[in-house]
């Protein structure tokens, strides 16, 4: 965003226009070829297909992997009040195994935030929309903005 670019003032506008930055500068979730499929304030849905290069010596997904769109989706809603937020914890259980040629979905939802700190739970699930992973991620707000000079809602 430019000086000349309108500061969103509407909270779905700023979660938007925080996505839209993160997106355009995350290399990872890039490669890996995931998808927005929907963010808001203390909410983001992420999707990623299963591709033939992201199966281990069992056939299925990696669980890094897994864990890595679990992440991503924890990352973007946390970070939706445009102010920076990294992970300070997270744990992941797996219930059932990604396959190949299947798009997973992860649905990151915030639970608690209070002063620098939140709780978010993600749940990963197969094209079918059977929970395959659960995730819980702590987040915790650092300095700055993620797109510099915006005053967060």
């Amino acid at each position: 965003m430019t000086a000349d670019t309108a500061i969103p003032t509407d909270p779905q506008a700023l979660a938007e226009a925080v996505a839209e930055t993160m997106w355009a500068r995350d290399r990872a979730a890039n490669a890996l070829g995931m998808r927005i499929d929907e963010v808001r304030q203390g909410y983001a849905r992420l999707s990623m297909p299963v591709r033939g290069d992201m199966v281990n010596g069992h056939h299925i997904c990696h669980g890094g992997l897994i864990f890595s769109l679990a992440d991503t989706a924890f990352a973007y809603a946390c970070n939706s009040y445009n102010k920076n937020t990294v992970a300070s914890a997270c744990n992941i259980d797996f219930l059932a195994p990604g396959r190949e040629g299947d798009t997973l979905s992860a649905e990151a939802i915030e639970m608690s935030a209070s002063g620098r700190t939140g709780v978010y739970d993600v749940t990963v699930r197969d094209s079918a929309g059977k929970a395959i992973a659960l995730f819980r991620g702590k987040s915790y707000r650092i300095s700055g903005e993620v797109i510099a000079g915006l005053a967060a809602a």
